[in-house]
């Protein structure tokens, strides 16, 4: 299954980390390709994205199920295609380096199937680490954003 992962070492407590990943509506928007999502529980929901695999761009809708909420740690989850045959599974997860530094990782794992699969995963195998990167950067980003608007009483 083509995957990818992606750490960085944050200048922040793992609890700001938490508090972030921990609500889906927060990082959501941050995927590469965004349009959309709505959420039907606290542990599912559908998300909508805009996708280029290769010169191919579509609009795809997916299913997202968390599978673990491990306080302040771990925010695991799986994919399934609702407008295409792709199914694949994620994470983030954050360990303390010190009080107030903490290495943070986001992992991301595709696969196309069906007669589309042989030729979309070629394509998946050089996306995937770039997207799990982009989107593990982007969220370390906003939580960064964020703690400096609330320092500065935004």
């Amino acid at each position: 299954m083509p995957g990818g992962s992606y750490s960085a070492e944050v200048d922040l407590p793992i609890e700001s980390i938490w508090s972030f990943v921990s609500d889906m509506n927060k990082w959501a928007p941050l995927v590469p390709g965004y349009i959309e999502h709505n959420v039907i529980n606290e542990k599912q929901s559908t998300w909508k994205f805009r996708g280029d695999v290769g010169k191919l761009k579509k609009t795809v809708s997916m299913r997202i199920d968390i599978t673990e909420w491990k306080e302040p740690t771990t925010v695991r989850f799986t994919l399934t295609g609702l407008s295409e045959n792709v199914s694949g599974n994620g994470f983030f997860e954050a360990e303390t380096i010190t009080a107030y530094q903490t290495k943070m990782t986001g992992n991301l794992h595709m696969k196309a199937k069906g007669m589309m699969g042989p030729i979309i995963n070629p394509v998946l195998k050089t996306m995937i680490p770039k997207t799990a990167k982009q989107l593990t950067e982007a969220v370390i980003n906003k939580i960064i954003e964020n703690q400096r608007q609330v320092a500065r009483g935004y």
